[in-house]
């Protein structure tokens, strides 16, 4: 058993663990981790770790966590009724060799993770997908499918709040960090809808990219947001950057029909005083609670195949304009997450790790 660990108090601290390989009891099953996506999406997985118990997912020993990631495995030992050995799954991973899993509600599409450590956390993370009857999975597009399909996931639902919410007919949806890559799926769907303008906000370094990707009508840098018209708006924060969010706030002040809290693309300027700001308190968005509800609405399958359907378009879309970084092995995970944590990999660029 080999593990990916980092510091929770230092999440540039970070080491290669080996220890005895894990058994498995009646019920359970063995996953062996084959490959992972890493972006700064897994960043905010382990900055917001204490926060919003993500560092549970995964526990490892006192002081170190396990950044969660979203991949592939195989079962490799199969303990648990419905869950054949050798069935290639997507799902929820640790930076591990290895994961033990208690299956339930195994069926043709997957299963349910009912480890009992998972029980009170939230279950949009404990389901493990079979590729043979996965709408999303094609075999050619697995690699964008590991890097971009949990952020999509995110960014459709973002698009789907705003609609269902009718706050882009309020005026233009602002979007901070528009070079990452939940901003550039949420603007992609955005730029479907009819009458929705999308501006993007982005560093001076990440203007050039973020005009050519022509799915935002304007682009606006960060020292540039007073230039912008003061007209009604809505805030969708990727940054997680406060002054850019004090920035935001000071301008369109009222005006701002709303203020929605995303992610942490600059997890080191992320900071308090939401309180003091003039307009509407920010509020987070935390994908999980949207899954619940339409999952209710259209049923988990229903919900599945919504995303799945919009998934395709922009898999494709995406495929033109992104490079894939490719690492084997514990060390190319330690130096591709180190380059992800300084901010130091390009917006056209994403790592793909196999263990």
């Amino acid at each position: 058993m080999t593990d990916f660990l980092v510091k929770r108090d230092d999440l540039r601290e970070c080491r290669v663990s080996e220890g005895p390989a894990p058994e498995i009891e009646a019920g359970q099953a063995l996953l062996r981790v084959d490959t992972f996506g890493l972006t700064a999406n897994n960043v905010t997985y382990a900055v917001m770790g204490e926060l919003m118990s993500y560092w549970q997912f995964f526990p490892a020993e006192e002081g170190w966590g396990r950044v969660p990631m979203w991949g592939f495995a195989e079962v490799e030992r199969s303990e648990a009724e419905g869950v054949e050995e050798g069935t290639r799954l997507y799902g929820y991973l640790p930076p591990s060799s290895h994961l033990v899993v208690t299956p339930s509600r195994a069926n043709e599409r997957g299963f349910i993770d009912a480890s009992p450590h998972r029980s009170e956390l939230p279950s949009a993370y404990h389901r493990y997908v079979t590729c043979a009857t996965d709408p999303f999975y094609d075999e050619s597009t697995e690699e964008i499918q590991m890097l971009l399909r949990p952020l999509f996931f995110t960014s459709f639902l973002i698009d789907d709040q705003l609609h269902d919410e009718r706050l882009a007919d309020r005026g233009p949806v602002l979007i901070s960090s528009a070079s990452s890559k939940t901003a550039v799926a949420a603007a992609f769907m955005l730029a479907q809808r009819e009458g929705v303008e999308v501006v993007g906000l982005t560093s001076k370094r990440g203007a050039e990219f973020v005009e050519g990707l022509q799915i935002y009508d304007r682009v606006a840098t960060y020292d540039a947001i007073d230039s912008l018209h003061a007209e009604p708006a809505t805030f969708v924060d990727i940054a997680g950057d406060a002054e850019v969010r004090a920035a935001v706030h000071r301008h369109f002040g009222d005006g701002l029909a709303a203020s929605i809290a995303v992610g942490l693309t600059h997890w080191e300027e992320f900071g308090g005083g939401d309180a003091e700001l003039p307009g509407p308190t920010p509020a987070f968005f935390f994908a999980p609670d949207r899954v619940t509800k339409r999952a209710a609405d259209w049923g988990p399958a229903g919900l599945e195949d919504r995303v799945a359907e919009a998934w395709h378009p922009f898999c494709e879309w995406i495929g033109e304009r992104l490079e894939i970084v490719r690492g084997e092995g514990f060390d190319a995970v330690r130096d591709a997450y180190l380059e992800v944590i300084e901010g130091n990999v390009p917006p056209d660029k994403a790592h793909l790790l196999t263990l």
